[in-house]
This record gives structure tokens, C-alpha cells and sequence, in this order.
């Protein structure tokens, strides 16, 4: 009897111990995903090939003078550089803005008609209070996307957040926006190729 309570003791530590290592891991990998990822995923729909793609410029909030410019540039330059990376993809900027959270569907579609595109990208840049009284910007930010098909159906929505994606400071606003920017647009695409709609391996 003593043997058998002996036993029984030593696998309910030894079943505890392995529940606290599998809590122990999901925590960590769940941490070290909470600075990016997807907001939603639209599965009903099927994906063509994508061969070209459209961009708008992004919306930023707050509405401050003075980071309009140095944001567009470089969110530009990263949108730029990720996407033709992908090989034979097609690129175009659109010079305008739309309402992350009032999207006009029917000018999307137009707008992918007219550039022969099979997928437009509307993108966000949040920036960060901190301090008090006057504006002081973080140099932290969320880079929000949304890809619409050329049908106006809501394909995907990611997000990347600089500082919970990285888990430290990473300098300034222009590279904190450049690295949200690619860090954003690699977690699209990268499903985009599990869909099989894109054919280049993604880093």
C-alpha cells in the first residue's frame, strides 16, 4: 500500500511539472507573438494569383504637423523595398488617403480595375501620446493594413507593433515606422504564399 501511495504521489509532481512547462512555453510564444499578427482572415473567399498590387498612402493619427512628410517617406521606401522583393509582383503607389474605419469599397474596386490589380492595400500609422500637456510623439508605433481584392471583398487585416514586436527601443520614428511597415506587410504575404496566390518564398 505504501508503494502504491509512493507511486502515485511521484507521477501527480512529475504531471505537474510537465503542466507548468507546456503553461511556461504557450506564454512565451504567445508574448513573443503579441506585437504582430492577423486581425482577421477572410477564408471564404478563393485567392487568385496575385501579380500586381496597389497602395494607398496611410492614415495617421494623430493628425500632427510636421510627421506627415517624414512618415510617408518612409513608409514608402519600406512598402517599396518589401514588395519587390517578391519577384515578379507589380507595384503602384496611389497618391491618395481613405479612412482606415469608413473604407469605400466601390473606389477600391475601380481603382484595382483601372491599374488591371488584383489586390489594394489601405494602411494606418498610429503614433503615441506620451508626457503631458503639448504633444510629444513616441518614437513607438502600430502599423495597421487591410487588403481588399479586386472584387472590394476584405481579404486580410495585420497589424505590427514596434515595440511589443521587437520587445525593446528601436530608435527613431522613421525607422520604427519602416520595420512596423515590413513587419506588417511579410505577415500579409506570408499567408498570402500559404494560400498558394503568391509563388516567392518569403524571409
Amino acid at each position: 500500500m505504501a508503494v502504491f501511495l509512493y507511486s502515485e504521489n511521484k507521477m501527480k509532481k512529475v504531471l505537474f511539472f510537465k503542466t507548468l512547462t507546456i503553461i511556461a512555453a504557450s506564454l512565451f510564444v504567445s508574448c513573443s507573438n503579441l506585437g504582430y499578427g492577423i486581425s482577421y482572415m477572410n477564408h471564404d473567399i478563393k485567392l487568385d494569383k496575385i501579380n500586381k498590387v496597389l497602395y494607398l498612402n496611410p492614415e495617421i493619427y494623430p493628425d500632427f504637423e510636421g510627421i506627415e512628410e517624414p512618415t510617408y517617406q518612409a513608409f514608402f521606401s519600406a512598402t517599396t523595398d518589401t514588395l519587390y522583393k517578391l519577384g515578379n509582383i507589380k507595384v503602384k503607389r496611389i497618391d491618395t488617403e481613405m479612412p482606415y474605419d469608413d473604407i469605400d469599397v466601390p473606389t477600391l474596386k475601380v481603382l484595382c480595375n483601372n491599374n488591371m490589380a488584383d489586390l489594394i492595400i489601405v494602411p494606418k500609422v498610429k503614433y503615441f501620446k506620451v508626457g503631458l500637456g503639448r504633444y510629444v510623439l513616441s518614437n513607438q508605433v502600430i502599423v495597421t493594413m487591410k487588403s481588399y481584392d479586386k472584387m472590394g471583398n476584405l481579404v486580410m487585416e495585420v497589424f505590427y507593433d514596434t515595440y511589443n514586436g521587437s520587445g525593446r527601443l528601436i530608435g527613431s520614428a522613421e525607422n520604427s515606422v519602416k520595420i512596423g511597415t515590413t513587419g506588417a506587410i511579410q505577415k500579409m504575404f506570408k499567408k498570402f504564399q500559404q494560400r498558394k496566390a503568391i509563388g516567392t518564398p518569403i524571409s
